[in-house]
């Protein structure tokens, strides 16, 4: 059995939406306990010593300043996050994607492990993760030889993760004794929320 690298992959941070139930606001900038909740990421990311590059639509030049590639959706119009697997998947030059959304700072320091375990023992072209009680299908390791397959998807006007998923051979990845990470900043009051326990 053949085990997955790090150095096969690349997390993507997903920060190209528009950010509507925030007013706009571009949600990876958003400050976090006195950091933009991006950097967090990409601090915590670097740790787990893996490739990292930003997926964005918006604010280039400040994603840019991190000194990581910035990849934008080659399909206009904030067409979610399907779109930025595909930019991502095109994009990249190692053989798998790891994606994770860029409203969840609560990025859990083996991340990068698990689908790394999961991926090497169930040898799947996508593993998802599952907090327990349901997927949470935006954290996903992605073979990268899927572009071509996902791109028609797009094309057929699909924009539903779910159900590319479906069409593929896809494992869960366990992450039910850390479930409190897939805690995410969709509203003003999430965030004030996600402060309150996170003092």
């Amino acid at each position: 059995m053949q085990a997955l690298e790090k150095k096969e992959i690349t997390a993507v941070i997903l920060a190209g939406g528009q950010g509507r139930r925030m007013g706009g606001q571009d949600k990876g900038l958003i400050d976090f306990n006195g950091q933009p909740i991006v950097e967090i990421l990409i601090e915590k990311l670097k740790q787990q010593q893996v490739k990292i590059a930003i997926n964005a639509n918006r604010n280039l030049e400040t994603y840019q300043a991190y000194g990581l590639p910035v990849i934008s959706d080659e399909l206009s119009d904030f067409q979610g996050p399907l779109a930025g697997f595909a930019a991502a998947m095109d994009a990249v030059d190692t053989d798998y994607i790891l994606t994770l959304p860029c409203d969840g700072p609560l990025l859990v320091d083996n991340f990068v492990d698990l689908f790394i375990e999961t991926q090497s023992r169930q040898q799947a072209n996508i593993s998802v993760a599952d907090d327990g009680e349901r997927l949470q299908p935006v954290y996903a390791l992605i073979k990268v030889d899927l572009l071509e397959n996902l791109i028609s998807f797009l094309q057929s006007g699909d924009r539903k993760i779910d159900r590319w998923y479906a069409q593929h051979k896809f494992k869960k990845v366990d992450f039910s004794s850390q479930k409190s990470m897939f805690a995410n900043i969709n509203k003003p009051e999430d965030r004030a929320a996600l402060l309150e326990v996170n003092k």
